[in-house]
């Protein structure tokens, strides 16, 4: 039932931008929805919400930086016993963070993504919620990489800084136009695991429609701080009573005639849904990913920095934040 609900209030997706030989041209429209999301990410990616993710994701360690004249207070643990010695004066090291990390976005772009009965389709959520993450981590100074897929990786591009690579992350989420393709996770996980060397934090944005993801995730999170963002519409927790209707599935293809009318339908989807959301969640403290529920009909910043704030506790379990 849940693949088949993905057409239901369907809006028509933006076209994808035409192409000349290799290059690929943004439309006007396309141009303008990119230069819009970035605006408000831009905003929503204050000094208080780069602060909560500085705290949360933490450097590899601790580098040298220098020695210095003891000062009051120093902690006498950090006396540089030699450099004191030499010159009769008491010196203390200094270190500093090596706070650089790699973060990695991997969002799914299939065709379930393409799918919204509030102001957003989820892959537009996902764009927005991927360029907050990439905005606040070059804002720290971390490097940002970017994976989607579909049924197949569809893009991938390597972790680097700079505000442009924003820009080009945004693009490659938005431009993509898999609207009938199924979804792999499976697939772009193992990919992942080959590309990626360094430990890193891994964002996994998707609806995670699809199945036999497990044991690839398992084995990714074993390397890697792994982060689920859960990205729905209201329409798929919760039944609305408009007679018969017919369901396609925007991956399959498949269709379905459905009485939303009966009050025993309803009840039995709403229940699906619950229950589906609560096999996800068991599934992903099992591996120690947490997650993220985010909807597209509700504000996701709120969601992001109640993260940031819980996940750089010592010895903490997986987090849940839900909407």
């Amino acid at each position: 039932m849940w693949k088949f609900f993905h057409n239901l209030f369907k809006k028509t997706p933006q076209e994808a931008p035409p192409k000349i030989g290799d290059a690929e041209l943004l439309s006007p429209e396309l141009l303008a929805q990119i230069q819009a999301i970035q605006l408000r990410v831009r905003h929503q990616v204050s000094e208080a919400m780069a602060g909560e993710y500085t705290s949360a994701f933490k450097g590899r360690g601790m580098e040298f930086e220098e020695v210095r004249t003891y000062q009051p207070g120093d902690d006498v643990r950090t006396i540089d016993w030699n450099v004191t010695a030499r010159s009769g004066v008491p010196f203390v090291k200094e270190y500093r963070e090596e706070r650089e990390l790699t973060v990695l976005l991997v969002v799914d772009v299939s065709g379930s993504s393409r799918f919204g009965t509030s102001a957003k389709f989820k892959h537009e959520v996902a764009a927005e919620v991927a360029a907050t993450l990439a905005y606040t981590a070059i804002h720290s100074n971390d490097k940002v990489g970017l994976l989607t897929f579909s049924d197949q990786v569809e893009n991938y591009i390597p972790p680097k800084k700079g505000k442009n690579h924003v820009w080009r992350v945004i693009r490659a989420i938005l431009r993509q136009n898999s609207e009938e393709r199924a979804t792999d996770l499976g697939a772009a996980l193992d990919y992942l695991g080959k590309v990626l060397h360094r430990r890193a934090v891994v964002f996994l944005i998707s609806d995670f429609l699809g199945t036999g993801f497990d044991e690839a995730l398992r084995r990714l999170a074993g390397r890697h701080q792994v982060v689920a963002v859960n990205i729905s519409d209201p329409r798929e927790r919760t039944f609305p009573n408009i007679g018969f209707i017919e369901l396609l599935d925007a991956e399959s293809g498949q269709t379905l005639l459905l009485d939303s009318g009966s009050a025993r339908v309803r009840d039995q989807f709403k229940k699906l849904a619950a229950k589906r959301s609560e096999e996800l969640r068991h599934l992903l403290a099992g591996m120690s990913v947490d997650l993220i529920d985010i909807s597209t009909d509700k504000p996701y910043t709120n969601q992001l920095v109640r993260y940031f704030r819980v996940s750089g506790r010592p010895g903490r379990q997986a987090i849940y934040i839900g909407y």
